[in-house]
């Protein structure tokens, strides 16, 4: 018994040791900037009188996320000048990201829709570019300064620290905003990037070997060389080695359809709440308070299904749910401002969302090859993130037209294409093609 005490005593332990914790505060450091690019920039404009149709086009400033493969090469291997000689290659993009994070967040928080919607999105699209590269060099960091068998629970602080983030940036500026106005719940948040920036001074720099560099050292490598056998590598080979899985354009088709009634859904469900009469404070103690318990609980039973049925069987439980819980809004659409229904419509939403999620991550991760890992998931998290910004970008659009209740049934039907290319996938493709190195 003492034994087995002291088993999970170590297994606890692992996670506040001090490279691991490090990845917790940066975790939340990433995850700060989304909702207010996102979610919570849709509240603010929506308290503003912003049409949902210029709601819904502001998803495409969040479109950073979707490009940040395009630019990671440069902060993977560019110095900046004066930074990088005194915190190293990783922390110094470590720290400007996070600098122009928390300026960005200033600013746009400083700006007024109301009067000069054109500079609240130009400041929404340089936090959401920022805020990306912050990820890139995150992952890095990550990967770079943990041994591999604290690899798992390095992963785990990083959500858990993600997700305290959203909470904050949710709910926290929902109810900061009801209580002293925007511009404090954006300061507030800004001010929370400090917890990122202690992380990177605290933190090592990584001993890293940069192949390029050794290349370049290189008496018998000419410069042309080098630059095709790193393109060779670093860009052709995770395009190519993928494009061997069977139907890979139908993959690619589910990857890109798979969420989009999810992210209709999402888009506007802040201004749905508004709208039909809740406070930002109900919806920020809701949404995101017993919406994240919600959301974990989802996680647990979508790893159960994927342990379960299979990782595609699982996804097609979770896609049904998913659009399922758009009817779930349409009744709340229908019954009103009821705080009671609110806790179940948010239920609904949260624990079939993390369920659709995880199976779908697994899913992705189980396309990748092992040899190209992070380049692979890059580009395919991407093609995901595309879906919830520039596809769903028109649902504002579509909202303005209708009421909410026929727009949330249309959502639902929304998340059939997918399930579709997903049926198709199931009877060619039984399990995704196990990972192999070249």
């Amino acid at each position: 018994m003492t034994g087995r005490i002291q088993g999970w005593v170590s297994a606890v332990a692992v996670y506040f040791e001090f490279r691991v914790f490090l990845i917790l505060l940066l975790g939340f450091s990433s995850g700060l900037p989304l909702l207010l690019v996102y979610g919570t920039l849709s509240a603010w404009l929506h308290d503003k009188g912003v049409s949902l149709t210029v709601i819904g086009w502001f998803s495409i400033a969040s479109s950073a996320y979707a490009l940040k493969f395009l630019w990671s090469p440069i902060v993977d291997r560019c110095p900046l000048p004066g930074l990088t000689k005194w915190l190293g290659q990783r922390r110094s993009w470590l720290l400007f990201s996070q600098i122009c994070v928390m300026t960005a967040i200033l600013m746009l928080g400083n700006s007024d829709p109301a009067d000069n919607l054109a500079m609240t999105a130009l400041w929404a699209v340089v936090l959401a570019f920022a805020s990306a590269t912050q990820d890139i060099v995150v992952d890095a960091y990550r990967i770079e300064i943990l041994d591999a068998p604290k690899m798992g629970a390095g992963a785990a602080n990083y959500v858990v620290g993600y997700r305290i983030a959203t909470f904050a940036s949710g709910a926290g500026a929902l109810i900061i905003a009801d209580q002293a106005g925007w511009f404090s719940a954006y300061a507030v948040m800004a001010a929370l990037v400090v917890v990122g920036i202690i992380a990177t001074f605290l933190g090592p720099e990584p001993v890293r070997v940069d192949p390029l560099q050794e290349i370049l050292k290189s008496k018998t490598a000419s410069w042309v060389s080098v630059v095709l056998r790193v393109l060779h590598r670093s860009v052709w080979m995770p395009f190519a080695e993928f494009m061997t899985h069977q139907n890979w354009p139908m993959i690619l088709l589910f990857i890109a359809l798979y969420k989009y009634g999810d992210a209709l859904l999402g888009v506007m469900a802040n201004p749905f709440y508004l709208d039909i009469g809740f406070t930002k404070t109900e919806v920020g103690l809701v949404t995101k308070g017993f919406g994240l318990a919600m959301t974990l609980l989802g996680g647990i039973l979508g790893g159960a299904f994927v342990a379960r049925y299979g990782t595609l069987r699982a996804l097609m439980i979770g896609g049904i749910l998913q659009a399922g819980s758009n009817l779930a809004f349409a009744a709340q659409a229908w019954v009103g401002p009821e705080l009671p229904m609110l806790f179940v419509t948010i239920g609904i939403e949260n624990l079939t969302g993390g369920i659709g999620t995880i199976a779908f991550v697994a899913y992705l991760s189980g396309l990748c090859n092992i040899a190209y890992t992070a380049t692979q998931f890059a580009l395919l998290s991407s093609l995901m993130a595309f879906t919830r910004t520039v596809l769903a970008s028109g649902g504002g659009w579509l909202a303005d037209r209708i009421d909410w209740i026929d727009y949330f049934m249309l959502t639902a039907l929304a998340a059939i294409p997918g399930l579709l290319v997903l049926m198709w996938l199931i009877r060619r493709v039984p399990v995704p093609a196990e990972s192999k190195a070249p």
